[in-house]
């Protein structure tokens, strides 16, 4: 089994129910909350596009779980090299996140460890809490008992918060600070990073403590000063 790390090293501070906004799909985020709080509710498969949040929202439940005083483990799919030995790894833990499911089609030892990651977990009363950009019918697995197991999930769908919503949110957590985020600020930074709302906000992070430094108000030549002496090739 994978070691279990202290809370405060292994997840960022953000991926936390109360940080997510959830926008039309308020039914997924009660879904996933569920899970993470009630042994034996029933497994949740959700699939959306990049940017919909799917990450969050499984970082979310893991902290959640732990709090409960479930043993966790969140598997990133995607960033794993020998995807089989790590999947065969997290058997055991009371709450399983598996990650960026779609990184194991075609991988056929990957699949076959999570066919009997998936037993087992049933067999032992574990929670299992998938994510995919895709649905399971499209994962292309080459394995037919695994695509009907994932099919047996509850699905559910994550939609990426409209622009007009992100603008919201970034205002939003703008004010607490005490920043006024004008429409000219919010274009710049929109075109910069149109779709991931943790980069803004975590972006706003910085912006703020180099405002508050640099007694300046945040302008976009503030914007482009700042960007061009911290980011590479800013």
């Amino acid at each position: 089994m994978l070691p279990q790390l202290p809370l405060a090293l292994r997840w960022p501070r953000r991926q936390r129910f109360e940080h997510f906004h959830p926008g039309g799909t308020a039914a997924t985020l009660a879904a996933v909350e569920q899970i993470a709080r009630v042994p034996r509710t029933p497994w949740l498969y959700l699939a959306g596009s990049t940017g919909s949040g799917k990450s969050h929202l499984l970082m979310a439940a893991c902290q959640e779980a732990i709090l409960g005083g479930r043993t966790v483990q969140y598997l990133p799919l995607a960033s794993i090299g020998d995807k089989a030995a790590a999947i065969r790894g997290v058997a055991g833990s009371e709450f399983l996140a598996l990650d960026d499911l779609g990184a194991i089609a075609g991988d056929r030892e990957a699949e076959h460890a999570l066919f009997d990651v998936y037993n087992m977990a049933k067999a032992e009363g574990a929670a299992l809490l998938f994510a995919a950009d895709v649905l399971p019918v499209q994962l292309g697995l080459g394995l037919p008992d695994l695509r009907s197991r994932l099919g047996a999930c509850q699905q559910a769908l994550i939609k990426p918060l409209e622009d007009g919503e992100r603008r919201a949110v970034l205002r939003q957590q703008a004010a607490t600070r005490g920043i006024e985020l004008d429409d000219t600020v919010l274009d710049w930074l929109f075109n910069r990073y149109a779709r991931d709302l943790g980069a803004l906000l975590d972006l706003l992070d910085r912006i703020d403590q180099a405002s508050l430094a640099a007694k300046r108000r945040i302008t976009v030549p503030f914007l482009r000063e700042f960007l061009r002496e911290t980011e590479p090739g800013g």
